[in-house]
């Protein structure tokens, strides 16, 4: 089954200026969803198509303005662009279900672990890049770490990074800096999202209304990281600035060094990148 137009599925007005044709993401899930949201709102393809094994998932990016299909090797056929967003372990069978369709074309693979040599080895002919984006790219403020494949060119750095800068910020990296990345930015929201949970509990605990922890440990984090974005200060700059002798913010502090915060939070990248290390050893 597939819902496929001859026509183009988004219409704009002549001032916007498409940069790419008709871009398509195999898998649809998660990330590959978040990818298609990103790329409608930002209209730089004017056209985008979401494929899915469950074609019913995809009817939300449909109103979105998305052409939705459960055949993968029609949806790669019409594409200029492929973003390739399937699991590791089911990229193989994909890859092998439309080879013929990625030829001569430009893929972005977001496959943790699986390195540019496979995929090159597998079809020579397309042109690769490997990504490493996280789960904030489904509010388009993701990071997204790439490595190009060594038949790309310079024209395909561009268009890489205006669509991985639809997600939010990108930076291209070598590739041996990949199990590292996934390590920090891929599990990184995990990391952060149990901080605010701490900072939430530690709210209620001292008597606040459940929603006011909440919001206010989540604004927290967000306006930190827009300051250090910013570069407003460095990390050790803002502590400085919010702590003064004698106050409540030292007393927080020493508890924290006391918890030995820094060495789990360190502790959990390292792990994280270890383990993508281990995955990816298997591949190749």
């Amino acid at each position: 089954m597939q819902y496929l137009s001859t026509s183009k599925a988004l219409k704009f007005v002549e001032s916007v200026k498409v940069l790419v044709g008709t871009v398509t993401v195999i898998g649809a899930g998660v990330i590959g969803g978040a990818v298609v949201k990103c790329l409608i709102k930002s209209r730089i393809a004017d056209n985008v198509i979401a494929t899915r094994r469950d074609i019913n998932a995809l009817i939300p990016l449909a109103d979105l303005g998305a052409n939705i299909s459960d055949n993968n090797i029609v949806a790669a056929n019409q594409a200029e662009i492929v973003f390739l967003c399937v699991k590791p372990n089911d990229l193989e069978n994909v890859i092998k279900e439309i080879k013929d369709e990625l030829k001569g074309k430009l893929v972005i693979s977001t496959a943790a672990v699986i390195p540019l040599a496979l995929l090159e080895k597998t079809i020579p002919e397309a042109r690769f890049v490997r990504t490493m984006p996280n789960i904030a790219a489904m509010v388009g403020e993701s990071f997204t770490a790439y490595s190009m494949g060594v038949t790309t060119v310079l024209e395909d750095k561009e268009v890489t990074e205006k669509l991985l800068k639809t997600m939010g910020t990108c930076m291209e990296v070598e590739e041996k800096y990949m199990d590292a990345v996934t390590g920090l930015s891929g599990s990184g929201p995990a990391f952060i999202a149990i901080v605010i949970e701490a900072l939430t509990y530690a709210g209620l605990r001292v008597g606040l209304p459940r929603e006011l922890c909440r919001v206010a440990s989540a604004q927290s984090v967000l306006g930190t990281a827009k300051m250090i974005m910013e570069q407003t200060c460095t990390p050790s700059e803002l502590a400085e600035m919010v702590t003064t002798p004698g106050g409540t913010t030292i007393e927080g502090i020493y508890q924290i060094e006391d918890g030995k915060l820094r060495t789990a939070l360190m502790n959990a990248v390292q792990a994280a990148t270890k383990k993508s290390s281990s995955i990816r050893s298997k591949w190749g």
